[in-house]
């Protein structure tokens, strides 16, 4: 039998995790705390209730978010890296390598849905070229965010000046 192996971090690359087992229990919660947690929307977790979750690069700070929650983060870079509660650790869907391979299959906190969220699929939709008029600098863009795969060390040896 074949154990499924997810790899994931920050941005900055000085926090990063593995998964090995099964993950199927990734969902969206709407809720205020999440909200504001990832500074967004919504929140994308998944949860790794029943796999082995390893950190294999630098440690994650938490902040106790309510009397029963620790969320988990980056302290180089902010990204928002875990949801701790007493019944497991959720890991945010978008720090995995893959994210794509981890759809939601439930919605949580929907009491806090902000409206709009059910229409987003509806906005024109442009790529990254499409607004080079508007900011001609998204040609130049060279990015400093570490790869969507594991390094052996980290960050490389060169100026990002």
């Amino acid at each position: 039998m074949t154990v499924s192996t997810y790899t994931g971090g920050c941005q900055c690359g000085a926090v990063r995790f593995r998964v090995r087992g099964e993950l199927k229990d990734a969902s969206i919660c709407h809720c205020r705390m999440c909200q504001k947690a990832f500074g967004a929307y919504y929140a994308p977790l998944v949860s790794t209730r029943g796999a082995e979750l390893t950190w294999t690069r630098g440690e994650r700070k938490t902040f106790q978010s309510s009397n029963h929650v620790k969320r988990g983060f980056c302290a180089d870079c902010g990204t928002p890296l875990t949801y701790e509660a007493p019944d497991g650790i959720a890991v945010a869907a978008g720090a995995f390598d893959d994210p794509s391979k981890l759809p939601p299959i439930i919605q949580y906190g929907t009491e806090g849905k902000i409206d709009f969220v059910d229409r987003l699929h509806l906005l024109p939709g442009r790529s990254t070229e499409e607004d080079v008029a508007q900011a001609p600098f998204v040609l130049d863009i060279v990015s400093y965010q570490h790869p969507d795969y594991d390094t052996s060390s980290w960050p490389e040896e060169k100026s990002h000046e």
